[in-house]
């Protein structure tokens, strides 16, 4: 099983839903950073159950200790171990569906593949596993932030068919976003999203939607042509997070449907650097970074795990009904914004650094 990300700035993580706690050992932070508690502790905030009528019932307070790597409140560089204890479990709600692969989870495909899996939640499936993303990424969005001045912003742009329309995202800030608790910026679009979501979560149903994120004033010349170009990276990141379903850069598909004149980002001095005058490049050409915003979107699928009575089999074959008990999201994507925000940062981070290696 892969539990480690990133090749300069690396990170692995450990930790099941329903364990003794969660979280991850960075390796490849510099040195000489100032890093507490307190700059990790906003975004895990940001992330954890629990924290409005739109998200599982699970109340964890998900509070990060650092446990090696600093000193007097700086990183040494050397391995930076985070941890996050778990409060809140309850294996017992899953005993009934110990047998039964939950339609469109991880149960079947992981019984499959180790001959075990974890019989209370969803083990390393489980959406818990992204505290350690979490914690990992707000170190790396840190270095980028006072290093480069990089700026990381993410939310919620649809939910079900209610799409809400594109806000300035030159200016966009985290501070906007947390103004409604669905984390759409468009108070409108984010009402119509909360009864949604209230709606079906009472009809014990889940709703999928759609993550943007924004990341300015990142440094030209990111990424490894060929294979590892710097859209691949994310979207590799960005597919790894549990019930991710699609990706898309700049123009995304829409960009199937214009022509080479009407797609093409022609170029313009901004002061004393080249530019664009457009971006459906997407802040990306040639798999390298352009200087311009990063803009990408994500799919989020319903998630898989209802209250509603299910026809289904079990591991044996046998069919049967499955009434998934325990508490789960009814739409997922607005506890998916910080972890995007943090997997952007984490694959950046990375890059920055095999890029130093360069100079």
């Amino acid at each position: 099983m892969s539990s480690t990300f990133g090749d300069v700035f690396r990170i692995t993580t450990f930790g099941e839903s329903h364990c003794k706690g969660v979280g991850a050992i960075v390796d490849g932070c510099p040195p000489g950073m100032s890093l507490v508690e307190s700059d990790i502790q906003p975004q895990l905030d940001r992330r954890r159950p629990g924290q409005s009528a739109v998200s599982t019932d699970r109340n964890e307070k998900d509070q990060v200790v650092i446990q090696s790597g600093t000193e007097f409140g700086k990183t040494l560089g050397t391995p930076i171990s985070l941890f996050v204890p778990n409060k809140d479990q309850k294996p017992g709600d899953y005993s009934e569906m110990a047998n039964i692969p939950r339609p469109s989870h991880a149960d079947y495909t992981y019984q499959m593949k180790y001959g075990i899996k974890a019989s209370s939640g969803g083990g390393r499936s489980s959406a818990r596993e992204t505290i350690g993303r979490v914690c990992s990424g707000a170190i790396a969005e840190k270095f980028l932030s006072e290093q480069y001045g990089v700026e990381i912003v993410a939310w919620v742009s649809s939910v079900s068919d209610i799409i809400a329309e594109e806000p300035n995202v030159l200016a966009l800030t985290r501070k906007e976003v947390d103004q409604t608790i669905i984390r759409c910026p468009n108070q409108e679009a984010a009402a119509n999203m909360v009864a949604l979501i209230k709606k079906v979560k009472a009809e014990k149903d889940s709703v999928g939607g759609v993550v943007t994120c924004v990341c300015r004033n990142v440094p030209v010349g990111l990424g490894e042509p060929v294979f590892n170009k710097l859209e691949a990276k994310i979207a590799q990141a960005m597919l790894s997070i549990p019930a991710s379903k699609g990706f898309e850069i700049g123009s995304g598909f829409g960009g199937t449907l214009m022509k080479g004149s009407q797609h093409n980002d022609p170029f313009t001095l901004k002061g004393d650097k080249l530019g664009t005058s457009s971006n459906n490049s997407g802040g990306i050409q040639g798999g390298i970074s352009n200087g311009e915003p990063i803009i990408f979107r994500i799919a989020f699928k319903p998630p898989a795990t209802i209250g509603q009575q299910q026809h289904t089999a079990d591991f044996d074959g046998k069919e049967t009904i499955l009434e998934a008990k325990g508490r789960h999201d009814p739409c997922i994507v607005s506890r998916a914004v910080p972890i995007v925000e943090s997997m952007a940062a984490l694959v950046l981070a990375d890059c920055v650094l095999h890029q130093r290696t360069r100079q």
